[in-house]
């Protein structure tokens, strides 16, 4: 490995490893504007200049690596300074040109307090000036409603251009002009359409993008930084939930390689304003057909009255997207007393069966698997909307030009080319019997993928799809102990806590397709929606329903009784993502209102029940829960599953319909009931619809 001196100290780097790497491994820093570890080199602020001995002027440490330096004259390391008086003053002389056209408005700018030009121009910079010339003036952009730009403050790091153009997959900022002239623009001024466009506030290092929503709310010196995961899907991604009083002002992406490197969707990232409108603050019983205010203990005597006049039979029970492990675990406890087996927390039409094992509902490959892989077939998947992170890494690996794709189901733009094998069953029947070319190319594959979505295994023959992939994923070789390439992709944060701890019908009871149909047809007398609002198929009806959770939407419109939960970044909760890998939140304010954390509620009427549950804290309960399933207990680690129940999942019977897949995700800003109290998301549904006012600039 190459060899080098920096500030007097002798290194060994890797080869290829740039200059800017070199010095940053030595724990020497170098600061930039325009580089950033996971895109392309730009090469273009020169901030971050060092003077490599022997070389007539500074060299920038972004572009040039390792290998180009030359030895010196009797074979020593090459040298480089990085505190020398030549790198000072370079310095501070790009600082200064940096510096001419900025508006300096520093008191008003949103990026105050967390802005690297503010900070290198302290830390690099000198204390005045030379030029005197009349500053630049750039006119803003409207680039949709999530992105706020103040473009005279941009220093042409072509940061966010890169990101869009590498990372996102979307080419909708560029430049125009050239020199002082140079702008960043969407060329036809419309708005971003990219799932993934919020990352460019963080990227920038100036504020000339920063968030629209959050602008001029609150500084960043006045916020609590409370570190946590987001639910808005089952990637997991590490957040950062940033509140001032009782208020979450903006969620902020943490750094985490193994699932989200250091992006969020934007439905991550602007989701906030949705936590605290629709909201439910207090119990209300429904009195004459009106909701009306009541007291916890009138809706548990209610509850209470209902069920002793109630058999187990006719009494239902279903689990939401947002639900956390410890409140699905305390529901199960509390039914299985009551003797109910209608329970169920799985996407509609019930496809996973815990009792094959957890390697039949996991993305058994793990997210960082995919940059290993060499083929990837996609089945009923749209991972742009289902899991956009997971999203951007399947193109980073395409990327590579190692990676071949296909895809069976809706076409859809996933921001990489794929090849387009069918639209349903029969196509992965096919590929099954090896009467389909792509096959062969998942047999020859090293570590092919099959990654199975929510259009796949929902609905009527979500098991016999499930099974095909299975069976596919048998044919070709690819279950192995070093390697499983048999994935599902969750599309809820739920759904693999509520399997494993089998939050499912037990024996004989009805799934949540037949709890619904029950309740509608007058043949279940009670049912208990634990932040169920999804039910679209679910009428109003003479079933009594008790809605336990955080919005005012679907259920609780339904509802006889309601019970105010906590929103996820009010609780301390479990929650196990696709990978199976369990992660927590961290309560970053306390519930609205009278609201209470769900467990804590559902353990408050297991008194009223005669039921009493055996935990009066969270510890407890979480003992509770690792006593039964020891794996939740290694946080943020996946426990592997055995490829044996893929091949178990394999061997079931398979029943091929005709019909194609339908699309995954109707509307990726809506799929919850969090977005859809947000009116951030509803602009940029509108706008992902056409219908939104004025988001082109081109517009008549």
């Amino acid at each position: 490995m190459p060899k080098l001196v920096i500030d007097g100290t002798e290194v060994e780097v890797e080869d290829g490893t740039t200059l800017i790497q070199a010095c940053e491994d030595a724990g020497v820093e170098i600061p930039r504007f325009c580089y950033h570890e996971r895109l392309s080199i730009a090469g273009n602020c020169r901030m971050c200049l060092i003077e490599v001995v022997g070389s007539p002027k500074p060299m920038a440490s972004c572009a040039l690596s390792v290998n180009d330096l030359r030895p010196g004259r009797d074979g020593e390391p090459p040298e480089i300074k990085t505190n020398s008086e030549v790198v000072k003053k370079a310095r501070e002389g790009v600082m200064e040109f940096l510096l001419i056209n900025h508006p300096l408005d520093c008191p008003i700018c949103d990026q105050g307090g967390e802005c690297d030009l503010q900070d290198q121009a302290m830390a690099y910079g000198v204390d005045s000036s030379r030029f005197a010339l009349n500053k630049r003036a750039v006119e803003d952009k409207n680039i949709g409603p999530l992105i706020k730009t103040i473009m005279t403050r941009c220093i042409h790091c072509t940061r966010c251009v890169r990101f869009m153009t590498e990372v996102a997959g979307v080419e909708e900022l560029g430049a125009i002009g050239r020199g002082e002239d140079m702008e960043i623009v969407t060329y036809l001024e419309r708005g971003m359409t990219s799932e993934m466009s919020g990352n460019v506030i963080d990227l920038c290092p100036v504020g000339a993008l920063t968030s629209k929503p959050y602008a001029f709310s609150a500084r960043s010196w006045e916020l609590r930084k409370t570190e946590s995961i987001d639910v808005m899907d089952a990637v997991g991604s590490h957040i950062r939930v940033d509140t001032r009083g009782p208020e979450v002002m903006r969620i902020l992406p943490r750094v985490n390689d193994s699932i989200n490197q250091e992006w969020i969707s934007d439905k991550t990232r602007f989701i906030w304003d949705g936590l605290r409108t629709q909201r439910l603050d207090r119990p209300y019983i429904r009195r004459d057909g009106k909701l009306v205010a009541a007291t916890w203990e009138d809706a548990f005597k209610s509850i209470a009255d209902k069920v002793k006049e109630t058999s187990a039979d006719k009494i239902g029970a279903i689990a939401g997207d947002l639900a956390g492990t410890e409140e699905l675990f305390a529901l199960k406890q509390l039914l299985t007393g009551l003797v109910v087996k209608n329970l169920d927390a799985r996407p509609a039409g019930g496809a996973f069966d815990p009792a094959l094992g957890r390697g039949s509902y996991l993305f058994n490959s793990t997210i960082e698997g995919i940059d290993d892989a060499d083929v990837i077939l996609l089945v009923g998947a749209n991972p742009r909307h289902e899991a956009a992170v997971l999203n951007t890494r399947i193109r980073e690996r395409w990327l590579s030009g190692e990676l071949q794709v296909g895809l069976i189901g809706e076409k859809v733009d996933l921001t990489y080319d794929y090849e387009y094998l069918g639209s349903g069953m029969k196509t992965l029947q096919d590929l099954v019997s090896g009467q389909h070319t792509f096959s062969a190319g998942l047999r020859e594959a090293k570590q092919g993928l099959i990654i199975v979505g929510s259009a796949g295994y929902s609905g009527q023959h979500g098991r016999s799809t499930l099974a095909l992939a299975a069976k596919l994923a048998e044919n070709c070789g690819l279950l192995s102990e070093e390697w499983n390439g048999f994935n599902v992709l969750q599309n809820s944060a739920s759904t693999v806590g509520a399997l494993d701890i089998g939050f499912v019908p037990q024996s004989s009871g009805k799934g949540r397709d037949e709890i619904v149909k029950a309740a509608n047809e007058g043949e279940l007398d009670m049912l208990y929606l634990l932040g169920a609002d999804d039910l679209a198929d679910l009428r109003e009806n003479d079933c009594f329903v008790i809605y336990q959770g955080s919005h005012g939407d679907h259920g609780a419109h339904l509802a006889d009784v309601i019970l105010p939960g906590a929103a996820y970044t009010e609780k301390s909760a479990i929650y196990v993502n696709l990978e199976g890998r369990p992660q927590s939140t961290t309560r970053a304010i306390f519930p609205l209102g009278e609201a209470k954390e769900d467990w804590t509620i559902i353990r408050a009427l297991s008194d009223y029940l005669g039921q009493t549950l055996p935990y009066d804290n969270l510890g407890q309960l979480r003992a509770k829960i690792i006593d039964a399933h020891p794996h939740l207990a290694e946080l943020e680690q996946v426990q592997p599953a055995s490829s044996g129940d893929v091949t178990s999942l394999a061997n079931l019977s398979k029943d091929i319909g005709d019909e194609p897949f339908g699309p995954a995700v109707k509307d990726f800003y809506f799929t919850n009931v969090v977005a859809r109290a947000s009116a951030v998301m509803a602009e940029m549904s509108a706008l992902m619809n056409g219908a939104n006012q004025g988001a082109t600039g081109t517009d008549g």
